[in-house]
């Protein structure tokens, strides 16, 4: 069965989107708790643990329709303006067809094909070579590339990375990630905010040392705990947030791999395409969250426990398996300061053949008559 278009993994990750949205406000909640627990430890002296819960829990009550509102309120901006903070981080910038008419050329044969409304396109001048996806509904989707990735991969390696990037959009992949960012983004501004709350309190010391002594004297102790409590409570919230965006499972990425392939029917280019991207995806200015909607996250977590996308040689190694596809193992590319502005066919001219590989293409080649042609090929100055 064809990967694009896959109606269960597309309805998966509607229902995801709820359960996402719903533990946003749940940890909001949590914090709010936390937050409460805290003033009412700097504020009632000598009381016991058993009534700063008591009243931090009176106080949650009388704070959750101000905690909703301003939760909605954080949705309602980041469903607007996510694009904007996304570009902010990574400089992209939108394109038309009369500035980049071969990258929009690209794309716009592949919508055509399939019959997919256009997405914006846009460009991060950045050397890093890699691309992303966003928005939430029709007219927000937006497909930005790097400049390195434009300059470093041919034609169509790169209709295969876009390929890869419409699959994600069609799947609902991208509505997902975004709620995911979002939420993450909430979570982090409380949990500073009350850190923030915590230790200027403490570095006055006064509301701190009146209350613990007071504690002390009446030997109820609760003060201390209760902050403790808080502490942690944070800690947790922080770590479900974590856990929740790594949930998300990584079969989405393998899944927009064999939909790039499904639409371009060309397994090797995509092999060269993640080939030639492998541990060169970093985009300066990129937060981890915006990494995570990246084509390649270069960050590893522990053991690859959590790591937001497989590597690379595991989805080059399905796609071998299943689509046929020709691996030429690592690639090593020119470092971008030898170009010197030039383009890659001026870099390469004049370079003596090197062991050409039956996955090499002809160039340049159209995006649609991309194959394996047994006419002359240039030789490819990516190939070691």
């Amino acid at each position: 069965m064809a990967a694009y278009g896959l109606y269960t993994h597309i309805r998966s990750n509607r229902v995801r989107s709820i359960f996402l949205i719903c533990g946003l406000f749940f940890l909001v909640y949590l914090l709010t708790f936390a937050g409460a627990l805290i003033f009412r430890a700097f504020t009632t002296d000598g009381a016991p643990l058993d009534w700063i819960l008591l009243l931090a829990w009176s106080d949650l009550r009388y704070a959750v329709p101000f905690a909703t509102v301003g939760t909605l309120i954080w949705l309602f901006f980041a469903y607007r303006f996510h694009q904007w903070m996304i570009d902010g981080q990574t400089g992209a910038h939108g394109v038309t067809r009369q500035e980049e008419p071969k990258l929009y050329n690209l794309l716009e044969n592949l919508c055509i094909s399939r019959g997919i409304p256009m997405p914006k396109l846009k460009i991060t001048e950045d050397p890093a070579l890699n691309a992303y996806a966003t928005g939430l509904n029709q007219k927000q989707y937006t497909i930005a590339v790097t400049r390195g990735l434009i300059e470093r991969l041919d034609d169509a390696e790169i209709e295969a990375v876009l390929a890869h990037e419409l699959t994600h959009i069609r799947n609902g992949d991208v509505k997902l990630l975004v709620v995911a960012v979002v939420m993450a983004g909430i979570i982090s501004f409380i949990g500073e905010l009350t850190f923030r709350g915590i230790f200027r309190s403490g570095a006055s010391g006064r509301t701190w040392s009146s209350s613990s002594s007071s504690s002390n004297r009446k030997g109820g102790g609760g003060a201390i705990m209760a902050i403790l409590i808080a502490l942690a409570i944070i800690a947790l919230a922080w770590i479900l947030s974590i856990v929740i965006r790594f949930s998300l499972s990584r079969s989405r990425e393998y899944l927009a791999d064999a939909g790039a392939v499904e639409l371009t029917k060309n397994p090797d280019a995509m092999i060269m395409a993640l080939r030639k991207i492998e541990n060169r995806g970093e985009i300066s200015g990129a937060t981890s969250s915006v990494m995570e909607m990246c084509f390649d996250n270069p960050h590893s977590g522990f053991a690859d426990l959590f790591s937001t996308h497989p590597a690379i040689d595991k989805r080059i190694a399905a796609l071998v398996q299943t689509a046929g596809g020709r691996d030429p193992g690592p690639i090593a590319l020119p470092e971008p300061d030898s170009f010197e502005g030039a383009s890659v066919d001026q870099a390469t001219q004049g370079e003596p053949q090197t062991r050409p590989g039956p996955w090499e293409q002809p160039q340049p080649a159209p995006a649609s008559q991309v194959g394996f042609s047994s006419g002359s090929h240039k030789p490819n100055p990516w190939r070691n």
